[in-house]
């Protein structure tokens, strides 16, 4: 499933370092670490009329990222908020929309890897695009599973939200390949990790399941699925799980901001779903849309 460019994007405002630039103009240097080896960290954010969702959340996520590489000179809270807020009113942005976060160890002094070569500190860009839910009017995705393994802490741990995404790229190949619309990647022990771009679950007599997130990120969609399960007592557990039990769920779906539910309907061949396990699915989608509003906050 392909996104498609929309033409009111055409003139958008691009907020970079300190300030805004129109689209045409909206670039960093050929010296930044983010075009030097990938070497920075992002958030995807989705803006409703109620507000940007969970953006607490991700805000808190992209400074431990940060951490976790030893950025220095990270941007204020309060100023990359202001940056979002600038960038939205510039663009008169108001609902349906998503904001591409990025936060780059910044510039360097020369071309080289290392990060003492970075003395300007970081760079942030605010990237809003009118664009909706990804799988929006779909009926679900199909999806295979991939030779790619997602890595796991022993490599570079999951829980870091960096931008070097080659891992998960050559997997959406594979899918691309296969005809499908995305990978379920698998940890280095052969269990289900995740899917390429987002957090996989399913059904399965009555409870919902989803892979530790020993070598996926423990996605922010993921959270409010859990957590929603449990306002509506549905039992929920994390463990090891093989393709043989996803073939053979009830019902199976992945999350992700910029999907919120979506229905997986064919894994490697193999149809899944029952009509229990969907009305089971209609049941908590259904709460989990209804919890949105009261989780979306204004800049």
């Amino acid at each position: 499933m392909l996104q498609q460019f929309n033409p009111k994007n055409k003139d958008i405002l691009v907020y970079v370092k300190d300030g805004l630039y129109p689209r045409s103009e909206a670039k960093v240097s050929v010296f930044d670490s983010s075009v030097q080896g990938g070497d920075s960290v992002w958030e995807g954010l989705r803006l409703y009329s109620w507000g940007i969702l969970q953006l607490g959340a991700h805000l808190k996520r992209l400074y431990e990222s940060a951490h976790a590489l030893g950025f220095q000179n990270i941007p204020s809270e309060s100023e990359i908020r202001e940056a979002i807020s600038k960038t939205l009113t510039a663009n008169g942005m108001q609902d349906d929309v998503h904001i591409r976060l990025t936060l780059t160890r910044g510039e360097k002094v020369t071309s080289g890897m290392d990060p003492r070569l970075n003395q300007s500190g970081c760079l942030l860009i605010v990237l809003a695009e009118w664009k909706s839910l990804v799988y929006d009017n779909s009926d679900g995705i199909q999806v295979i599973t991939s030779s790619i393994r997602r890595n796991a802490p022993q490599f570079l741990d999951s829980k870091i939200h960096h931008a070097n995404l080659l891992n998960n790229i050559l997997a959406k190949m594979e899918a691309n390949n296969a005809g499908a619309d995305a990978a379920v990647m698998l940890d280095e022990r052969g269990f289900i990790s995740e899917l390429n771009d987002t957090n996989v679950f399913f059904l399965k007599d009555g409870e919902l399941k989803t892979p530790t997130s020993v070598a996926c990120l423990p996605g922010i969609s993921r959270r409010m699925t859990l957590e929603t399960a449990h306002d509506i007592q549905l039992i929920a557990t994390q463990d090891d799980y093989s393709m043989v039990e996803f073939y053979n769920a009830d019902y199976a779906f992945a999350t992700g901001t910029m999907g919120q539910l979506t229905p997986i309907y064919m894994a490697d061949g193999r149809k899944i779903g029952n009509e229990k396990g969907a009305t089971l699915f209609t049941q908590l989608s259904d709460a989990y849309n209804a919890g949105i509003p009261g989780l979306c906050e204004r800049v």
